[in-house]
């Protein structure tokens, strides 16, 4: 199992997104703009969130998924989730309005109606990102994927009519993506498992043993880590619905049943990780240090205090991260916050510059 540094930090993948994301989106819908134009733009902001997170010091980074959204209009999961069904000929086309939490049943996302079999080959075009984004990183390339739990449940299925079934596909098409990022030269993968407590435990079981075969395999050199949040989204006036709480903080926290996925760590908010105390293991545990829904910058004694207080976990098991992306946030309130979780690495190593 590889394991990194104490204290490495991290980020969950998703970058602050430039507010002018929105009205280029317009111009292109509006034809003054062309699609090439904007994938100029992403490309560029590509570059800033990589120098941003480079600057700030964190240690594994990403591309901060700048190339998956064309708006930051509805909140996640839908980047992620809209960026790969667009990518599966039968997950493609057609969205219906779906309510994705009993927190707000008058919120709908637009969900992907599933007409047809899964491939099992079929590039979502991972290998072309991690090449991208380590084209211009000095740091440690990480790359982000949504699990197959999230990218079935929130789908509306008239193919299989059978969960477990339809995740297993989408395991088998994730697997083949992975193998072909581990012979690129990827050291690093996460994927993003969000909808988990609203979940019953039996789908979670099925997810699990999803998630284990699309990870199945891999090389012993290729760090997989695994995101399990609460759904962090959605503050202010910009977003559909102006959630302001957890998306999916709601139901059983099932630590145990995660932590069947054969993986080498999680990501998770601050205040979970005591749910993993019990069913750990020697697998790490990235502690969401820094708070997304909170638009203050921490500083790093704060971060530092609030992995402190999980003294059951060692420090060779504790990495440093968010507690879910940084879409949401300002540009500068997201660089304040990386560079309080290096701070708080350096107080809690005793590095301190």
């Amino acid at each position: 199992m590889p394991r990194y540094a104490s204290y490495t930090t991290t980020v969950v993948g998703a970058h602050s997104v430039p507010r002018w994301y929105e009205p280029l989106d317009r111009l292109v819908a509006a034809g003054q703009l062309l699609p090439g134009d904007f994938a100029d733009a992403q490309l560029r902001a590509t570059q800033a969130a990589i120098v941003e997170q480079e600057i700030a010091g964190i240690d594994i980074i990403t591309g901060g998924e700048m190339h998956r959204r064309t708006h930051n209009r509805h909140s996640p999961p839908n980047a992620m989730l809209n960026h790969f069904w667009l990518k599966i000929p039968t997950l493609s086309g057609v969205t219906r309005p779906k309510p994705i939490t009993e927190h707000d049943p008058n919120v709908f996302h637009p969900a992907a109606v599933c007409r047809g079999p899964i491939p099992q080959a079929l590039d979502l075009g991972l290998v072309d990102e991690f090449r991208t984004v380590s084209s211009f990183a000095r740091k440690p390339v990480k790359i982000t994927m949504t699990g197959p739990h999230l990218l079935a449940a929130v789908a509306y299925d008239e193919h299989y009519n059978d969960l477990p079934r339809m995740m297993d596909d989408l395991a088998k098409l994730l697997h083949w993506n992975f193998r072909r990022l581990a012979e690129a030269g990827c050291k690093h993968v996460q994927l993003d498992e969000p909808y988990f407590t609203v979940a019953t435990d039996k789908e979670v079981e099925a997810a699990v043993a999803a998630i284990n075969l699309a990870i199945e395999g891999l090389p012993d050199d290729v760090h997989v880590m695994v995101h399990v949040c609460q759904g962090n989204y959605a503050m202010g006036p910009d977003y559909d619905g102006q959630i302001g709480h957890r998306y999916f903080d709601k139901g059983r926290y099932k630590a145990d049943l995660v932590c069947r996925i054969e993986c080498d760590g999680y990501l998770i908010e601050h205040d979970m990780a005591p749910r993993y105390e019990r069913y750990l293991g020697d697998k790490q545990l990235a502690i969401g240090a820094v708070d997304v829904q909170s638009p203050n910058i921490e500083s790093g004694q704060q971060v530092a205090d609030r992995i402190r207080v999980h003294s059951w976990l060692a420090p060779e098991q504790t990495l440093i991260t968010s507690s879910c992306g940084f879409n949401h946030l300002p540009r500068q309130v997201a660089l304040g916050k990386l560079r309080a979780m290096v701070e708080a690495k350096s107080i809690l190593t005793g590095n301190r510059k």
